[in-house]
């Protein structure tokens, strides 16, 4: 057995021997990697596009498509990140010169030390792994960043909403206090999602590890909306209404289904300007609840639904100010968090004209 460090991984050999295929894939088994073989360079290259390796050991000379020929192609394709070892015969100082001019990483002279080419596969498949963890940790640190970013601005535009009304000569006294509840209420709610995601590591956009007792009241989420925005869409001359909600209670967390109900309405005030927009949760499939967000605005077209859900995805505005404003984030991220629920968020064009944005979640167990 080998000592020392062992990466594993998956390792294309590349060969037109099918001995030293046999070979070498039993000695990579051996030492716990994955193995795939192929015996010429356009099967080699069909099985990387299918399933990049991490690590590719290619014969230099082989009928037909040879080593070089297979480098050119890799290169061709962006598939430059799978290092190859060129596996040759050859000392000439030229070839090995061009092979790495190609973009090898490095190479083994035939017949092969068995320790020798372990080695080599070893440091080269562990700093592929390596790079693709480190990659992996910071786009999920910027995923996160990008995700506490966008959900800091409704609060934030709450509350400066809440400010400018306040400095505004023509405020009417009895709602003071309602303005001053709007700025404290968006204050804590941003610092609540700042410790949320500093505490869970971004667990409220995926829910991949919701807790099972989990559960929202659909009432109270209305209500909260309605506290929250009412006064908003009044000031823009028109109204959020809420159709009566009953008793539903859905399995998902509270404070994250606001987010996302949030979400849904400040796109309503954005991209629908001047229309009412009405809340309802009705009964939807047996052992499910909707939360629906209506407005009528000029709705999506139909060649842009089918983008609506995907990353850095803007909603179209005559205004380059509400357009510039959008990070193309809210929509794919709240149709993470409903999935990650169990549920679905989805589009339809409201009958009569407009938008309709459905969430439909499982009704939450019985307490």
């Amino acid at each position: 057995m080998p000592t020392g460090f062992t990466a594993q991984g998956r390792v294309l050999v590349v060969d037109d021997q099918q001995a030293n295929l046999r070979v070498v894939s039993a000695l990579l088994a051996r030492h716990g990697y994955e193995v795939a073989v192929a015996d010429n360079g356009p099967a080699a290259l069909a099985m990387v596009e299918a399933q990049v390796p991490d690590l590719v050991l290619l014969d230099m000379m082989m009928p037909g498509m040879d080593g070089f020929g297979v480098m050119a192609e890799i290169r061709e394709r962006a598939l430059l990140r799978v290092p190859v070892v060129f596996l040759t015969a050859a000392q000439d100082r030229e070839l090995l010169l061009r092979a790495f001019g190609a973009g090898a990483v490095d190479y083994v002279t035939k017949p092969f030390i068995p320790e020798e080419l372990m080695a080599r596969v070893n440091a080269h498949v562990g700093l592929k792994l390596a790079r693709d963890r480190l990659e992996r940790v910071a786009r999920e640190r910027q995923e996160l960043v990008n995700l506490v970013a966008h959900d800091l601005k409704n609060p934030l535009s709450s509350v400066v909403f809440a400010s400018d009304m306040l400095l505004a000569d023509s405020v009417r006294p009895e709602r003071v206090p309602r303005y001053l509840q709007m700025i404290r209420d968006s204050a804590e709610d941003g610092l609540g999602y700042i410790r949320r995601y500093l505490e869970t590591q971004a667990q409220a956009r995926s829910q991949a590890e919701r807790p099972v007792d989990a559960r929202a009241s659909l009432g109270d989420v209305v209500d909260w909306i309605m506290g929250r925005y009412a006064l908003q869409f009044e000031d823009r001359g028109c109204q959020l209404r809420a159709a009566p909600v009953g008793n539903a209670v859905v399995a998902m967390d509270a404070v994250v289904l606001r987010q996302v109900a949030e979400n849904l309405v400040s796109n309503a005030m954005k991209y629908a300007p001047g229309s009412d927009v009405e809340l309802s949760a009705p009964a939807s499939a047996p052992g499910y609840w909707q939360l629906r967000v209506e407005d009528r605005g000029p709705g999506i077209p139909g060649h842009r639904q089918r983008e609506l859900f995907r990353p850095f995805v803007r909603l179209a505005h005559d205004d380059p100010a509400i357009a510039g404003a959008s990070s193309g984030l809210g929509l794919s991220l709240a149709k993470q968090i409903v999935s990650g629920a169990g549920g679905q968020l989805w589009y339809e064009d409201r009958e009569g004209g407009g938008a309709c944005f459905v969430i439909e979640l499982p009704e939450a167990a019985t307490a």
